[in-house]
């Protein structure tokens, strides 16, 4: 009864923490807790609904730490702008970084209508994200804005759903319906980082704009068109992820479901609501998280006969620590793809490959992996391959790192030994050494005749004429 009992609260307890892959704990930092309770009741209530146990922090409350005992004290954290210029002892950049290389998610929310403290700014440079040097700086597009409540100032941007990034990676953001982004801090993303990937977009008229010159024109903007990023991300090779979200007002409920116009008269509700869904679950991990299952790699037979999967037979135990040059093995590995509260099998984009090196200091082999069978929660990939005429030190190595996607760097280490005395094939299986058999048989033969001649073949001798003188 007492394991019984044991059994269900941890059934229970895996079921509210079930939906984030990480964990539930999400840590929301806000100067005025009862003021932004209200303002985002409907993203609360999201979150609540979804499993996480949220705790709402002023910034420089003293009791508030990021670690206990060396561990994370909250295993996500959501940062609503401040007006203050910096946020606290317990959320200084090195602290935030220290969480980020911890697995700790972080959403950041910026705003045109609260200065950005110092050290976000600071943080932001570190993973070479800019922002405008002036402080109140925002985004305005002429051609791309709400014309009910953004007629003069064209600052609340109206644009579609992201559209994948490359035809080679999945689309977490996409879907049909508008999103309106008020008020927006615009970011560029320095080029020298390859963790650093845009979520949104802004459209090719739009431009960072200062509203405190009140000029007519604007010489030098800080950023124009696509260089601006709205919605901006960070994965870190730990896989943690850190998102920027320029326009923290498109988070409020007054912008969920809310209808808008567009230049051209258009009149739409605005999916501000999935939007958020979407960007958050993505943040704290609840989508784009692959698992990898079983790595088995094994020799195999090819069989002529069949065709297909059905043409390679395992010959041997599982993962051996030891191969032979050239001989034929097969490398399988299990891939699931986390979304939500399930895995499901993961389905590699049609334009991109999940591949297989075999590897020393440097690929022998680089082989594409071909799905070869399916179960309820992951895909088997599989391949088979002729070992190289090369003994030493070898790897199975899956390495796949893709934007929005955690990565998978699988790595199995292996020995390949040259042939045994008894495993080398007989000399006149070898083409190649027909002709210095020929040469060994014609040159015994040759040898054999010669003494068979001598032998047998008697000199001629003279009579000597005469008697032999004294």
């Amino acid at each position: 009864m007492y394991r019984l009992f044991i059994l269900l609260f941890l059934a229970l307890f895996s079921a509210v923490q079930a939906l984030s892959s990480t964990g539930h704990r999400l840590l929301v930092v806000t100067e005025d807790s009862a003021a932004d309770k209200e303002k985002y009741s409907i993203l609360w209530s999201d979150l609540e609904s979804r499993g996480y146990r949220l705790a709402f922090e002023a910034p420089k409350n003293d009791k508030l730490a990021l670690f206990q005992h060396g561990e994370r004290a909250y295993d996500h954290i959501l940062l609503l702008p401040t007006k203050s210029k910096g946020l606290g002892p317990s959320l200084t950049p090195n602290l935030l970084l220290q969480f980020i290389n911890n697995n700790g998610n972080i959403l950041l929310t910026l705003s045109a209508e609260s200065p950005v403290p110092s050290a976000i700014s600071s943080l932001l440079l570190e993973l070479d994200i800019h922002l405008p040097p002036d402080r109140t700086s925002l985004v305005i597009d002429h051609f791309n804005y709400d014309t009910n409540s953004a007629s003069e100032k064209h600052d609340v941007l109206v644009l579609p759903k992201p559209s994948a990034l490359r035809s080679d990676v999945k689309n977490y953001f996409g879907g049909g319906g508008v999103v309106a982004f008020p008020k927006s801090v615009a970011q560029e993303l320095g080029s020298s980082s390859p963790l650093l990937t845009p979520i949104v977009r802004a459209p090719e008229t739009a431009y960072s704009y200062n509203p405190k010159e009140e000029a007519e024109t604007v010489e030098e903007p800080f950023a124009v068109g696509g260089h601006i990023s709205l919605v901006s991300s960070m994965q870190a090779r730990n896989s943690a992820r850190f998102t920027v979200l320029g326009s923290v007002e498109a988070l409020q409920d007054a912008w969920f479901d809310r209808a808008v116009k567009t230049l051209e008269g258009k009149a739409v509700k605005t999916s501000n609501r999935a939007f958020a869904k979407s960007l958050t679950a993505w943040t704290f991990m609840e989508t784009g998280v692959l698992k990898v299952g079983k790595v088995e790699h094994h020799l195999s037979t090819i069989l002529e006969t069949k065709a297909g999967n059905d043409s390679v037979e395992q010959s041997g135990y599982l993962n051996p620590k030891i191969y032979r040059i050239k001989n034929d093995v097969t490398f399988n590995v299990e891939l699931s793809e986390y979304s939500f509260d399930h895995l499901s099998p993961f389905i590699v984009p049609p334009d991109d490959k999940l591949q297989l090196e075999f590897t020393m200091l440097s690929p022998f082999h680089r082989l594409d992996l071909q799905p070869i069978s399916t179960t309820l929660n992951s895909t088997i990939f599989s391949t088979t391959f002729r070992l190289p005429d090369q003994h030493g030190i070898f790897a199975f190595r899956v390495n796949y790192k893709r934007p929005f996607l955690t990565n998978i760097d699988v790595k199995r280490e292996v020995t390949v030994r040259h042939f045994a005395h008894d495993e080398w094939p007989r000399s006149w299986m070898i083409s190649a050494g027909w002709v210095w058999i020929a040469g060994v048989w014609v040159t015994i033969f040759g040898w054999i005749a010669f003494v068979a001649l001598w032998l047998w073949s008697e000199p001629a001798y003279q009579q000597s004429q005469g008697k032999k003188r004294q």
